[in-house]
């Protein structure tokens, strides 16, 4: 792993907000604090809306984030005079799981998604989707409505965010939503790939729309559920807070950044993407590389993807 970014610093570093991010930046922090001791770094989860709040109102100094900021919360930071570095780190597929003692359903469409998760759904057992599945309860787990692994997955699979169904057991915590998966053969849920990866001896992803979903399909965006993952930088913060900046570049610095995704069974960037995050940052160019469609300008995920390799 690459040097410490900074060495030496002291101070103190609130980051909030994904779950989905979460496990990234918790291995950055732990890993900067072998060298940077002095440094007390807090890492929350309580979700990506959640976190852009205290973010936007300048009380963290780094938000992890799901999905890129939106036009309510951009206005919110304006409001309040924070700018901000949009940093992508990652990318990841949401997982569409179920308990590996299903052994009825071996894949599902985004049309038979739709059927389940939207907000009028009538479907209350495995049968109401495919006459062939059994009249069986289809229990459901999946966010709750602060994140944005929430927001991303009803926009993509509803056609509206924030559209779905809401008898369904949510939670903020991922691994709560693992755990009722893993515990109930008759359950479904949603969440990042991560999460999926690290319990696949519980789970069991099921291709949407005929593709698995795996670090390839994720890379090449070929998976429909593929997106990038953020963190956002308070440019304030790196102007009056000495251990923002060497943490930020200890994240982004080549080598590191790869490793710290990869660990959190994350899918790395392309390298010239990746280059371009670091040169952008380095560069303090505020606001936002994403729309809020999670698009590049000039293109969608998949063409800018491809394009950077």
């Amino acid at each position: 792993m690459g040097g410490s970014g900074g060495g030496g610093v002291s101070g103190e570093i609130a980051i909030e907000g994904s779950s989905t991010v979460f496990p990234i930046t918790q291995r950055v922090a732990e890993a900067f604090n072998q060298d940077n001791s002095d440094v007390n770094i807090t890492v929350g989860d309580a979700g990506t809306s959640e976190g852009f709040v205290p973010f936007c109102e300048g009380e963290t100094e780094i938000s992890d984030a799901s999905r890129p900021i939106e036009a309510e919360e951009i206005q919110a930071c304006e409001e309040n005079g924070v700018e901000y570095i949009e940093v992508p780190v990652a990318l990841d597929g949401i997982s569409v799981v179920t308990n590996t003692q299903n052994d009825w359903a071996q894949d599902i469409t985004l049309e038979e998604l739709k059927q389940i998760w939207e907000p009028d759904s009538q479907v209350e057992n495995w049968s109401d989707v495919r006459s062939e599945w059994p009249d069986q309860p289809i229990n459901l787990f999946g966010p709750g409505t602060e994140s944005g692994t929430f927001d991303f997955f009803t926009e993509e699979v509803n056609g509206e965010e924030g559209a779905s169904r809401t008898n369904y057991q949510a939670s903020g915590d991922d691994n709560v939503l693992v755990q009722g998966v893993s515990s109930d053969p008759n359950a479904m849920g949603y969440f990042g790939y991560s999460y999926y990866a690290e319990n696949q001896d519980t789970l069991k992803a099921l291709p949407v729309d005929g593709v698995p979903v795996n670090p390839n399909t994720i890379s090449s965006a070929e998976y429909p559920l593929s997106r990038p993952l953020f963190i956002y930088v308070s440019t304030q913060a790196l102007e009056e807070n000495e251990a923002v900046g060497p943490f930020v570049e200890f994240y982004l610095q080549d080598g590191n950044l790869t490793q710290f995704v990869e660990e959190s069974n994350y899918v790395a960037l392309p390298g010239n993407t990746e280059n371009e995050t670091r040169a952008q940052f380095e560069d303090r160019t505020t606001g936002t590389i994403y729309a809020e469609d999670g698009s590049l300008p000039g293109g969608d995920i998949e063409s800018a993807l491809k394009q950077s390799k």
